[in-house]
């Protein structure tokens, strides 16, 4: 069963409909990737699903309940946290107390935000890193700190907009070890990203978008072997 449902989701900006109709679903314990080309419409669909874009038509659903009027902080509150394309750091604080903001804001009664924060950046690989300045990071590990402040929020559903940009090999391969591992805990992953080869071996469910429409949802070997979205998004080299 979703955790997250997109239904019937549209919106229009003046005479241009930056989404039509899209519908969505993330279950927990998966990785759902979101792909297309750009200006297809994946930012403006996580902006509608956490509450920073409001809609023209359609609902979004957390576990049933509908959350299509409720601000973006009160869906923070619910359990879904997202990164964004541009890296949002706090510049002049330590890795550790980026990540220890959003820890210090969701606490457990289990944990204190120190403990929080040390076990996350453990997790993510990033403990040598813990007192630097985030803006004396490589792009590759700022992506990284994002994604350990996103986690220190505590969430349900994890919103990943572009997260192995800027990232080298390794660090890719991290990355996509540290997401399969969280999925297997249970947690509902949704991945955009432009790195085609990473989507396909991580994603159990992959909707495809262009023109701010669904061009296909399947798995990793169905949106492959698609006709439409070989010719649309993925070339005959990735088919």
């Amino acid at each position: 069963m979703s955790i997250l449902d997109a239904h019937e989701v549209s919106v229009r900006f003046g005479g241009h409909m930056a989404l039509n109709r899209v519908s969505l679903h993330v279950e927990p314990g998966q990785i759902t990737g979101l792909i297309g080309p750009n200006g297809a419409g994946k930012t403006t669909l996580f902006n509608v699903i956490t509450g920073l874009q409001a809609i023209t038509h359609g609902q979004v659903l957390l576990e049933g309940t509908d959350i299509t009027k409720a601000p973006a902080h009160r869906r923070a509150r619910l359990g879904i946290a997202r990164t964004f394309q541009r890296l949002e750091l706090f510049g002049t604080l330590s890795v550790f107390d980026n990540v220890r903001a959003a820890a210090e804001i969701h606490r457990a009664d289990d944990q204190t935000p120190e403990e929080a924060t040390t076990a996350i950046l453990d997790g993510v690989g990033l403990t040598d890193l813990a007192h630097r300045r985030a803006d004396s990071l490589s792009t590759g590990n700022a992506r990284l700190v994002e994604l350990a402040r996103a986690l220190a929020c505590r969430p349900r559903v994890l919103l990943l907009d572009e997260p192995a940009s800027g990232l080298d090999e390794e660090e890719t391969a991290r990355f996509a070890d540290s997401l399969r591992e969280l999925a297997g805990r249970g947690l509902a992953i949704l991945l955009v990203e432009h790195d085609v080869p990473l989507v396909l071996s991580l994603c159990q469910q992959i909707t495809v978008l262009n023109f701010g429409q669904v061009l296909a949802t399947g798995t990793a070997d169905e949106i492959r072997a698609d006709g439409a979205v070989v010719d649309a998004y993925l070339g005959q080299g990735a088919a």
